[in-house]
């Protein structure tokens, strides 16, 4: 999957979305209002899309809080419940938080590097209750923001998406969000909404190190 050119496989579907002219749904997991922000943008005019927050890695609650309110936030500023020809419309789903789930399944991987093994069974964690819930709810595909991120492996996240949608019998979009600039453009609809942006990804562990490399360069 290594050599698999993950943005014109999105294209492709995207391009066949357009010829039917149809507008399919699509359960989007989201980490956070900036990684959202370029996502929405690109996709809402081809989907009509539920963002799904669904991250009980992230701690402590008052973060977790607070990354909540700032996608809502943004969303109910950017995508109003109103006609609008460019884009379809787009909703919110809170999933419930128990980081205790996470806990549990970082056991033993703690002391893992960020971007490790532990990260793996985050993003699968986080990608099966998303799949779970897209199946349930009749979407049309499910995908996750994560792959914008310059620090997420997008291998990784779309070998997941594959293999849990022939779990659940339904479509993944595959995705590497990074590209044409993704990532970039992130950044600069942050600045433009004054997005809240975390200095880490969002677990005790994430945060633990980036502390320590904080004090490195002091």
């Amino acid at each position: 999957m290594n050599n698999i050119n993950f943005q014109q496989k999105l294209e492709g579907i995207l391009s066949n979305i357009e010829e039917k002219e149809t507008v399919p749904t699509l359960f989007l997991h989201a980490c956070c209002a900036p990684c959202s922000s370029y996502v929405l943008e690109y996709l809402s005019r081809y989907f009509e899309i539920t963002v799904f927050y669904y991250n009980p890695n992230i701690s402590p609650k008052e973060e977790y809080q607070k990354r909540v309110e700032e996608i809502v936030g943004f969303i109910d500023k950017v995508y109003p419940e109103v006609e609008d020809k460019n884009r379809n419309p787009v909703h919110f789903v809170e999933g419930e938080y128990h980081p205790e789930d996470f806990y549990n399944m970082a056991k033993g991987m703690e002391h893992l590097p960020e971007g490790g093994e532990r990260c793996y069974h985050c993003y699968e964690q986080r990608l099966k209750e998303t799949a779970k819930l897209a199946k349930e709810g009749g979407f049309d595909y499910f995908t996750t923001t994560l792959s914008i991120s310059p620090y997420k492996n997008a291998v990784w996240l779309n070998e997941i998406g594959d293999r849990l949608a022939d779990e659940y019998d339904i479509q993944h979009l595959c995705a590497d969000f990074k590209k044409k600039n993704g990532y970039r453009r992130s950044i600069d609809l942050s600045k433009e909404y004054e997005l809240y942006r975390q200095d880490y990804c969002g677990c005790i562990y994430s945060k633990m190190e980036r502390e320590q490399q904080r004090k490195r360069m002091e």
